[in-house]
């Protein structure tokens, strides 16, 4: 079975939303550990703010720079929950029908890598709830931004979490990985 791994950058006051900040922390450590991620994954899962953000980004990006991230994410296959979305233009995306669950679970049971989720709110929360995220990975960046806190979606989900993996950059960002705690 293919494992959904979410991957979230956040500042230290919880904020998720456009992530220009972390342009200054993006040095070779996190180029590698991203392009890990992305080679561990065939397949993108995202909610419909994310692929509203990142259809209008990577598109636009030079896909021959290979340090762009450009050709993974123009090119993998992409799967969107929304029930607005009808018509998605980004290249190889197709949104999900129906009961979010049962397709998170069904793209799970194909044959495949990883299927990697950007974005942390309600797609999520729905997903920890289902027990369907494998693994979470904050890549907490050291600085202050304001604004809507990652939590604010999050008032009902209850979940706790083994810690996994935890790697310091130079850079001062730090990549926490967890696995949702198996209950006995």
């Amino acid at each position: 079975m293919r494992k959904l791994i979410n991957s979230t950058y956040v500042t230290l006051d919880g904020v998720i939303e456009n992530p220009m900040w972390t342009s200054p922390y993006f040095d070779e450590e996190a180029m590698s550990l991203a392009g890990e991620q992305t080679e561990e994954a065939d397949a993108m899962l995202m909610g419909r703010a994310t692929y509203d953000g990142m259809s209008a980004a990577w598109p636009t990006r030079d896909e021959s720079d290979p340090t762009t991230g450009a050709a993974y994410f123009n090119n993998v296959r992409k799967y969107v929950a929304s029930t607005t979305l009808t018509n998605p233009t980004w290249k190889n995306t197709e949104v999900l029908q129906g009961d979010l669950v049962e397709a998170v679970r069904a793209l799970k049971a194909q044959e495949g890598r990883n299927i990697i989720q950007y974005g942390f709110g309600s797609v999520t929360a729905q997903l920890i709830k289902a027990g369907l995220v494998d693994e979470v990975r904050f890549w907490i960046h050291p600085v202050l931004e304001g604004g809507p806190s990652l939590t604010a979606p999050l008032t009902d989900v209850k979940a706790s979490f083994d810690l996994v993996d935890t790697r310091v950059h130079k850079s001062g960002v730090i990549v926490a990985s967890y696995r949702p705690k198996t209950t006995a």
